[in-house]
C-alpha cells in the first residue's frame, strides 16, 4: 500500500438513516466515500445534505438484487479510484414485524434475504480483489441484535434470519482472508431513529453509525471476526 493514496470507502444504503450518517463521519475523515442507494434522484438529495463534505462524496446507483449492476460498480471503482480500503455492506429492508416465523409469505422471505445477505455476499466477492492490495482494508456488515441466536422469539423472521446469516457471512469470510491483511466484522448499530427503526428509537443515526465508523477507521487492525455493539464485542 502506497501510504500517501488517500483512503477510499464505499457505503451500501448510504442515501440516508444510518448510511448516511456513515458517510458524514467518513467523510469528516478526510475518507473518500462512495455510496450507493437504488434510486439516484435519492442519492443526489443526499449529495446536497451532505453540504461541503459532498466534495469527498461520490454516489453511484446499485440494485443490490441484480449480479450485473453490483459488477458494473466494481468496474466503476477499479476504474475510477484503482482499489478500495472500506467496504460497509448497510443496505438492509423489511424489518417484518407483521410476521411469525410459522406463517409466513414466502416470497418476503426470499426477498430479503436477497437484499439483506446475498447482498453483502455478492459486494465481497467483486470488491475484495480491490482491497487486497491494500494490506490493512476492513469489511464491516451492519447487522443486527435481532439476528443473534439467544434472541430468536419467532417475530421479524425474514429479517432476523437474513441477519443471522450476514452474521455467519461474517465469520466465514473472517476465517477465508486470514493472512490477507482485510479484517472482516459485524456490528449492531441498536435501535436507531430511522425509517425502519421509528421515530421513538432512542440513539440518533450519528450514535448508530459510530461502532460501524470505529471499526472502518480506528478499531485495531487484529480485531476480526466478531460483532460489535457500542464499540463492545458481543455474542452472536
Amino acid at each position: 500500500m502506497c501510504m500517501n493514496q488517500p483512503k477510499v470507502a464505499l457505503v451500501t444504503g448510504g442515501s440516508r438513516g444510518i448510511g448516511l450518517a456513515t458517510v458524514r463521519l467518513l467523510c469528516s475523515r478526510s475518507i473518500t466515500t462512495i455510496f450507493t442507494c437504488r434510486n439516484p434522484h435519492d442519492g443526489q438529495l443526499a449529495l446536497s445534505e451532505l453540504g461541503p463534505l459532498a466534495r469527498l462524496a461520490d454516489f453511484h446507483p446499485l440494485e443490490l438484487t441484480d449480479n450485473a449492476s453490483v459488477s458494473e460498480l466494481a468496474e466503476y471503482i477499479r476504474r475510477k479510484y484503482g482499489y478500495l480500503d472500506i467496504l460497509i455492506n448497510n443496505a438492509g429492508v423489511n424489518y417484518d414485524t407483521w410476521q411469525r416465523v410459522s406463517k409466513v409469505a414466502i416470497s418476503e422471505v426470499e426477498y430479503t434475504l436477497d437484499v439483506n445477505l446475498l447482498g453483502p455476499w455478492r459486494m465481497c466477492n467483486v470488491m475484495i480483489p480491490l482491497m487486497l492490495s491494500r494490506g490493512n482494508a476492513r469489511i464491516i456488515n451492519v447487522s443486527s441484535g435481532a439476528g443473534c441466536i439467544a434472541q430468536q422469539d419467532g417475530s421479524a423472521p425474514a429479517y432476523s434470519l437474513s441477519k443471522n446469516g450476514l452474521n455467519m457471512l461474517t465469520k466465514s469470510m473472517d476465517s477465508d482472508l486470514q493472512n490477507t491483511g482485510i479484517a472482516v466484522n459485524a456490528a449492531d448499530p441498536g435501535w436507531v431513529r430511522t425509517d425502519m427503526g421509528g421515530s421513538d428509537a432512542p440513539k440518533s443515526p450519528e450514535e448508530g453509525a459510530d461502532t460501524i465508523v470505529w471499526l472502518a477507521t480506528e478499531a485495531d487492525l487484529s480485531i476480526s471476526g466478531k460483532l460489535f455493539r457500542n464499540r463492545t464485542a458481543i455474542d452472536w
